[in-house]
């Protein structure tokens, strides 16, 4: 018997990497939406860099299409659906080629072609009979620009969400383009949010803030955090670049083991600062008290929070201009009982407030952030006020499953999907 019933709208989701361990806030966002009634395609800029993943990148239903990731090996593959693409639609296809020659102008980045010619490729070789009626991109840099690219290419309409370092090492002229071109902006922070909003001027262009949340019933509090004792446990994880202000972290480290304070420090995380932060590690005599655990899945890091005594991150802006949001890893820490000191860097405040449910210093300042870590280790009376009044925060403000109805209200505004 033929099913005569109507084909939902699909959005079409660009991402610059699918699935990534250190972006499972994008898998969550998808995962949820599709719990909303969603019908979402991934398409992926590059294949996957970890061997493992999340468990609930497992749940997620949405399929998945690899655009080729480099431009000159590909080239051929790439050039074949574009040139077919240019003979189909070639009004389309010389406005897409007149923005790109007009973005190469500006930046000489043989990067504006690939984004170009991977947008081709998507829309001739995955769009069709796929019923995508709209496109969305994860990043503000290259993703948005395969979006941009693709939008032209095939008259849908694509918006974007802005995170950190895609927001501050893009160039405003580039990222203001993309604004007006969009039909809504979403980024996590207010403080993204007004930056954007000035770029965006006159141009009429909604930008939202929905923070990303966590999944408080998965980092549910631990009720059994017992009062510290040395040696006391210190837990980061983070990634290892710059912005993360690793080096901070362990001269804050050594001037505690300078003071008689015992402890044992874990960071988990992996990055291209990896042998620079190693070996200050070395540097700075900490190989006795310090280990670095490398990447790891969710389940594990909740043990690590569950066993340690205090989470500390040194965050701040980074020479080429990038900077976190609200790391998700302060969430997570809070929603576990486990007290977080950190920098007022970014966003940091709109999560942590000082003295009320963490401990904030200016970045930077190993001192200042060594003074604050012995302080959140010794006062019981403070621990005893900020671990319930942060776990409350995280609970009332950063709920993933409630900001995901504000995302899926914006999404549902537009007439292709149904809103």
């Amino acid at each position: 018997m033929k099913n005569d019933a109507p084909t939902p709208p699909v959005l079409g989701m660009i991402l610059k990497g699918y699935p990534r361990i250190s972006e499972s806030f994008i898998s969550n966002e998808i995962f949820l939406l599709e719990q909303l009634g969603y019908q979402i395609r991934i398409f992926s800029m590059r294949d996957p860099r970890e061997n493992f993943t999340h468990d609930s990148v497992r749940r997620i239903r949405a399929g998945v299409d690899y655009l080729p990731q480099e431009l000159l090996r590909p080239l051929h593959r790439l050039l074949y659906h574009n040139l077919l693409l240019a003979v189909a639609s070639p009004r389309r296809y010389g406005r897409a080629l007149g923005l790109a020659l007009r973005r190469f102008s500006r930046s000489r980045k043989s990067a504006t072609w690939k984004h170009l010619f991977q947008a081709g490729y998507l829309v001739h070789k995955f769009l069709p009979g796929r019923n995508v009626v709209r496109l969305h991109a994860h990043f503000a840099h290259s993703p948005s620009s395969v979006a941009l690219f693709a939008s032209r290419l095939s008259g849908l309409a694509y918006s974007f969400t802005a995170h950190a370092k895609d927001i501050y090492t893009s160039s405003p002229e580039k990222l203001r383009e993309k604004i007006a071109g969009a039909r809504f902006v979403v980024t996590c922070t207010e403080y993204n949010r007004r930056y954007l909003k000035g770029l965006a001027g006159e141009s009429g262009t909604p930008v939202h803030r929905v923070y990303h949340g966590i999944d408080t019933k998965l980092f549910s509090g631990n009720p059994d955090h017992r009062v510290p004792e040395a040696p006391y446990r210190i837990l980061t994880v983070a990634r290892l670049v710059p912005k993360k202000g690793l080096p901070t972290v362990y001269r804050a480290l050594a001037l505690l083991r300078d003071r008689g304070i015992g402890f044992r420090h874990e960071l988990i995380g992996d990055g291209d600062d990896r042998e620079r932060v190693l070996g200050l590690i070395g540097e700075l005599n900490l190989g006795d008290r310090c280990r670095w655990l490398g990447t790891l899945a969710h389940e594990q890091v909740l043990e690590h929070y569950r066993r340690s005594d205090v989470f500390v991150l040194g965050c701040e802006i980074a020479p080429n201009g990038d900077r976190d949001g609200i790391p998700n890893v302060l969430m997570e820490a809070m929603a576990m009982n486990l007290p977080v000191v950190a920098t007022d860097v970014s966003a940091i405040p709109e999560l942590v407030t000082d003295g009320e449910t963490g401990l904030l210093v200016p970045p930077g300042n190993p001192a200042l952030l060594g003074d604050a870590v012995a302080r959140m280790l010794t006062d019981t009376d403070l621990r005893n006020r900020v671990i319930p009044v942060a776990r409350e925060r995280v609970i009332r403000d950063f709920d993933n499953r409630r900001l995901i109805r504000e995302l899926g209200e914006i999404f549902g505004g537009d007439r292709e999907l149904g809103g």
